[in-house]
């Protein structure tokens, strides 16, 4: 009998806890199941699909190492799992499934009815904790309720970890050959064009890229993350989101890289690395909210009373922001990187959310539906998380009659305009001054066909406090 590992945002073989229990177990098998339909549903990002697909040709080449053969089949929907992996069971005699576990609402509901549908055939159905650092459920408040505030949450989690660290599990040796040769990876799948080849070269796959992305960036820019960070014009960000969300990295080889630089403390010595370390934690934060509060999987405001916000609908504006046609350089920049890389710098993500949340006062969920349709890193619990806290409907989000002003956060975080003369050429013959508000400059927009401001930023705001202030006052125990 044969045990199967079904790989799903899990690609890779070094620190991969279902692997490894299922090779400790007896012969292995592997299988990826292409999903189009559900990851339609889900608004994946077409470069984010390829991402997995070329991912899943390098995760083939290190299972064959160990000679694991890989098997591709197709389940157009997951509600289509459980049969197609019966189906697989039965053909291969299969004993186990092993998996490591997601936490999503639809794929808690597919794992559900994939060990049902097993158990009726005598075959178990494992899940391992391995995309997350703590159990989600081990982290709670004194009244056993999941953690609402992000420094209540970090400061258990540093306990829980300084008590008991996660260790990253060893490659696996290899079985012997089974005699069953691997499918071939399609290069594409319905629905999803391919990635520009300059997007895709931005993102090197397999373990091998995503661990020389980990060192490089601990080594060469993590003591000054705190400092940098912010910096759109700056190479200070690790951009390890893409990998962790395919899971060609582990949260756990994150951790013990961080530590390993910052001779293992969690809270002193570099400030570059705590800080990152409080940046893996928030990601650990927005997941366990999914487990507790499912109904942020549902398209609903973690804060009920927040539904009732007068949001705006205007196509035209919405369309205009998510072209980069706004008229704020710094919200246009950020937008333009994303179509052209399928990733945004984090600073930048908060304005570009706060401005079409509250400056156009257009519902999050439009901004967090656009950035799925066009992240690399796309995740649910990160996206959400994000949208939400910075359209002030979140757990521990910004302060409602907060707003970025987008021409001061340019100058501020890009005072030379190096990111904004980047992606937006035309206006690369402004100064220093100009060029975070180009509409100061007389008869500009004649020449540079560059657009003037969508919205007077003090007019809107207004606009936006008045409508959530306006808002009924929160029920106790849901603010």
């Amino acid at each position: 009998m044969h045990q199967l590992i079904w790989f799903r945002t899990d690609l890779r073989v070094r620190d991969n806890t279902a692997l490894c229990a299922a090779m400790q177990a007896g012969p292995v098998l592997a299988v990826f199941l292409l999903s189009p339909g559900q990851w339609r549903s889900h608004d994946d990002a077409p470069c984010k699909i390829n991402f997995w697909l070329r991912n899943l040709a390098s995760l083939q080449k290190e299972l064959q190492a160990l000679n694991v053969p890989l098997l591709i089949r197709h389940a157009e929907h997951w509600s289509d799992a459980p049969a197609v992996l019966a189906g697989l069971c039965q053909e291969q005699k299969i004993s186990k499934v092993q998996v490591n576990q997601e936490y999503g609402l639809n794929e808690t509901r597919r794992d559900r009815a994939v060990a049902q549908r097993l158990a009726a055939l005598g075959v178990d159905f494992t899940s391992h904790m391995d995309h997350l650092l703590l159990r989600p459920g081990s982290i709670l408040t004194r009244t056993g309720g999941y953690f609402r505030v992000f420094s209540q949450f970090r400061k258990v989690s540093y306990q829980r970890l300084q008590l008991a660290l996660p260790s990253c599990l060893a490659l696996p040796e290899p079985q012997a050959p089974l005699g069953i040769e691997s499918d071939s990876i399609p290069t594409a799948v319905p629905g999803f064009a391919a990635p520009s080849v300059a997007l895709q070269a931005l993102w090197p796959t397999g373990e091998a890229a995503a661990l020389e992305r980990l060192d490089g960036f601990v080594d060469q820019h993590l003591d000054a993350y705190d400092r940098q960070r912010d910096l759109p014009a700056q190479p200070g960000t690790s951009q390890l989101s893409a990998y962790l969300v395919a899971g060609v990295l582990s949260p756990r080889q994150c951790l013990h890289a961080a530590l390993r630089n910052n001779r293992g403390e969690f809270e002193t010595g570099s400030k570059g690395a705590v800080t990152w370390i409080n940046e893996l934690l928030w990601r650990e934060f927005y997941s366990h909210i999914l487990v507790g509060f499912p109904q942020v999987s549902r398209h609903r405001a973690f804060r009920e009373h927040t539904e009732a916000v007068p949001w705006r609908q205007s196509p035209g504006e919405l369309a205009a922001w998510q072209e980069g046609r706004t008229g704020f350089p710094l919200i246009d920049a950020a937008m333009r990187q994303l179509l052209a890389t399928g990733w945004m710098h984090n600073r930048l993500r908060m304005v570009v959310a706060m401005f079409l949340t509250k400056n156009l006062l257009i519902d999050w969920r439009e901004g967090e539906r656009f950035f799925m349709q066009h992240l690399i890193d796309g995740d649910l619990a990160a996206n959400n998380g994000g949208w939400q806290w910075s359209a002030s409907t979140g757990t521990d989000a910004v302060p409602w009659f907060r707003l970025f002003n987008p021409i001061t956060q340019s100058q501020r975080f890009d005072p030379q305009g190096h990111f904004i003369r980047h992606w937006l050429p035309e206006l690369a013959h402004l100064d220093d001054r100009l060029i975070h508000a180009p509409s100061a400059v007389g008869s500009l927009f004649a020449v540079t066909d560059y657009p003037a401001p969508m919205v007077d930023l003090a007019a809107s705001r207004e606009r936006a406090l008045s409508a959530f202030k306006n808002l009924s006052a929160p029920e106790p125990g849901h603010v």
